[in-house]
């Protein structure tokens, strides 16, 4: 099968769209590496996203069967050359991975691999994944093939792709758990204004390049750098943009801070009165802050959004070793058991599976016209 630079273009310009047409970072990802796989005519495509225990938090291959995936076991490690291009972030081509000193071998469902070429995917200076092929699909004179220097450039094209598509995923899941309707609205606001336009010119830059590949090699090989510097640019405005509305980190600023800081910002988004009091809190464990951080998410949620309430008062107290959160508004309240029978939970199913989930236990009081309170419970360590 010919694959000529046209072809190429056309992998780069499908990942592009694939990139505007999916929010889910696993499908933007397998569009990635079969874009890659098919650009640099290769037997088998991957990408890497580690995670920070030494292993992989996703990875997405191409060329390899379901039936071939799931006999090769677990996700791999950090090691080897995977480890060579994460930590000291720089490109591995190889004319056979198998004789390099740091190749220590694979599962036995692993297919043979040979010819490699690999590189680090940037998000700034932090790198951020592994894109790597191996045995490349081309006549072997004397038993010789491999990765050219050509296929490095390209693929490094396709890594700043790659770049942008894990940060805007990024930006995507963070949406995902914001419960304010306000910051909703202005995240897709942000997402929007930081990538459409540079998006639109990378797909006709590289248009443009298919278009003079032919005519005007030189001419369509400065349209390719320009490709190149346009997804470094978009990259660059997502994390900013990442920057700016990442939430508070639990483990940076504590609970108390963190729930400080979105009430005063509810606060200020509202016409109802949005306050916070705690009382005598110490740390708790990691999940137990997650739990009770996502309840009052949920909880001033619905108060906010269907209550119509003046006041959402939200109090955090030690209770022994743990703690009670108490959400109570003086909005028009509902009937638990009648929400229940029509099908609509209010969140209240995902607020007890939090609670549950960590030994907690939560307790809903509302009537119409009364108000409600959302109480949550939760053990210590």
């Amino acid at each position: 099968m010919s694959h000529g630079p046209q072809s190429g273009l056309a992998a780069v310009s499908s990942a592009l769209l694939a990139m505007s047409r999916h929010l889910e970072v696993r499908d933007v990802l397998k569009t990635i590496v079969a874009s890659a796989r098919e650009l640099l005519d290769a037997q088998y495509a991957a990408l890497g996203v580690p995670d920070d225990h030494g292993g992989f938090a996703q990875f997405v291959v191409d060329g390899v069967s379901d039936e071939q995936w799931r006999a090769i076991g677990p996700l791999p490690r950090q090691h080897g050359i995977l480890a060579a291009m994460l930590q000291e972030a720089r490109v591995e081509r190889l004319a056979d991975v198998r004789k390099d000193p740091r190749f220590e071998g694979w599962p036995a469902a692993h297919p043979d691999l040979s010819d490699f070429l690999g590189l680090p995917v940037r998000d700034g200076e932090e790198v951020i994944g592994a894109l790597f092929l191996a045995n490349k699909n081309c006549p072997r004179q004397n038993g010789t093939c491999g990765f050219t220097a050509e296929d490095e450039a390209l693929l490094g094209i396709l890594a700043q792709h790659a770049a942008i598509a894990l940060t805007n995923a990024r930006l995507y899941e963070r949406s995902r758990e914001l419960t304010i309707a306000e910051e909703r609205s202005r995240l897709a606001h942000e997402l929007h204004d930081a990538v459409s336009q540079k998006l639109f010119s990378l797909r006709l830059t590289a248009q443009a390049a298919a278009r003079l590949v032919d005519r005007d090699p030189v001419r369509a090989k400065g349209e390719l750098h320009q490709v190149a510097q346009l997804a470094a640019e978009a990259a660059d405005e997502l994390r900013a943009a990442v920057v700016e509305l990442r939430p508070a980190a639990l483990d940076e600023d504590g609970l108390v801070a963190t729930l400080r800081t979105q009430t005063q910002v509810l606060d200020r988004a509202h016409s109802a009165r949005v306050t916070f009091t705690a009382r005598g809190i110490r740390a708790l464990p990691a999940a137990q802050e997650e739990a009770v951080l996502r309840v009052t998410q949920e909880a001033l949620h619905n108060a906010l959004r269907h209550s119509g309430a003046d006041h959402v008062e939200v109090t955090l107290e030690r209770a022994g070793a743990g703690a009670v959160l108490r959400v109570t508004d003086d909005g028009s309240g509902f009937d638990p058991q009648a929400v229940r029978r029509a099908g609509r939970h209010l969140g209240l199913v995902s607020m007890r599976d939090r609670a549950s989930g960590v030994g907690g236990r939560l307790t809903v009081e509302s009537a119409p016209g009364k108000g409600t309170v959302i109480e949550l419970e939760v053990p210590g360590g």
